[in-house]
C-alpha cells in the first residue's frame, strides 16, 4: 500500500534488500520500505530486526528533518571497515510508519543488492521506466552549423521524466571533433558513462557527448553508442529541428 505523508511518499517493496560494509551484510531484509524523501528517487528504510544492530554505535549526534523528525545518528563498524555517521533512525518520527526503521547512507556502504543483483547509485524507482528501441528515423546533430552526427540507424531511449535520447553508432559521428575526458557518471538503470568534449570552430563544448561501454544488461542495446545532450545541440529528426528541452542539464 502506498502512503503519502506531506511530501514524503512511502510504500513497501517485496524485494530482498542487502547492504554491505566490507564483506559483511549489515542489513538483510525482505520487509524494506521505499521512501521518497525527495521527488527524484527513493531510498530504503530497513526494519531494526533485520539490521545488525550490534555493529552500530551511537555517534551522539542528531539531525532534524521537518518532515521526518529528529534522527539519531549511528556509526557502523565491521571487523574490517568503519563508516562514521552512516546509519540513522527516528525514535519519535513525525511519520509513524518510519518508527523502528533504519536508513543507511547509500554511498557509505560498499555494496547494495536487490535480490542477487548489485544496484548502483540509488534504489531503482519502480515508477521509472527505460524503453530502448531500434529506430530508422534520420537523426542529424549540429553545433554552430557544424554537423557532428548523421545516422539513419539510431537507438532511441525513452526514460521516465527525461528527454528522448538518441544513441548513435560511432561510425556515424565526427569522432575527429571529439576528445575523451576523465568525467564519468553512474546510473542505476544504464550503468557507468564516459564522456567526450566537442571542439567546434575552436570552441570547446565540455562533456557534451557520452557513452555506456558496458551498460547493465537491461540497457545492453546502447552499448558503445554515443548520445548528445539535446539540451545543448541542435537535433534534426527527419529534417525537422527539435525544440531544445529544458532540464537540469541545460
Amino acid at each position: 500500500m502506498r502512503m503519502q505523508r506531506g511530501r514524503v511518499r512511502i510504500e513497501p517493496t517485496r524485494k530482498r534488500i542487502r547492504a554491505y560494509l566490507g564483506s559483511e551484510a549489515v542489513a538483510d531484509t525482505k520487509k524494506a520500505l521505499l521512501v521518497w524523501e525527495s521527488p527524484y528517487y527513493p531510498t530504503y528504510y530497513i526494519p531494526a530486526e533485520d539490521v545488525r544492530t550490534e555493529l552500530l554505535t551511537p555517534s551522539g549526534e542528531t539531525r532534524n528533518s521537518p518532515s521526518r523528525g529528529q534522527a539519531h545518528i549511528f556509526n557502523v563498524k565491521t571487523d574490517t571497515k568503519e563508516a562514521p555517521g552512516a546509519a540513522w533512525t527516528y525514535p519519535e518520527p513525525e511519520i509513524e510508519e518510519l518508527r523502528g526503521y533504519f536508513r543507511f547512507d547509500w554511498r557509505a556502504m560498499d555494496a547494495w543488492f536487490e535480490e542477487e543483483e548489485e544496484v548502483f547509485v540509488h534504489p531503482r524507482d519502480p515508477y521509472t521506466r527505460v524503453d530502448i528501441l531500434r529506430g530508422s528515423r534520420h537523426i542529424e546533430v549540429y553545433i554552430d552549423d557544424v554537423k557532428l552526427a548523421d545516422t539513419q540507424q539510431p537507438t532511441v531511449l525513452f526514460e521516465t521524466g527525461l528527454p528522448t535520447r538518441y544513441y548513435i553508432p560511432k561510425t556515424d559521428v565526427r569522432m575527429d571533433l571529439l576528445t575523451p575526458t576523465s568525467t564519468s557518471t553512474s546510473c542505476p538503470y544504464k550503468g557507468d558513462a564516459s564522456y567526450w568534449t566537442a571542439n567546434v570552430n575552436g570552441k570547446d563544448h565540455p562533456d557534451i557527448v557520452w557513452s555506456y561501454k558496458h551498460p547493465v544488461h537491461e540497457s545492453a542495446k546502447i552499448a558503445g553508442l554515443l548520445s548528445f545532450y539535446n539540451e545543448k545541440v541542435d537535433v534534426y529528426v527527419d529534417g525537422e529541428i527539435e525544440e531544445r528541452p529544458r532540464t537540469p542539464f541545460s
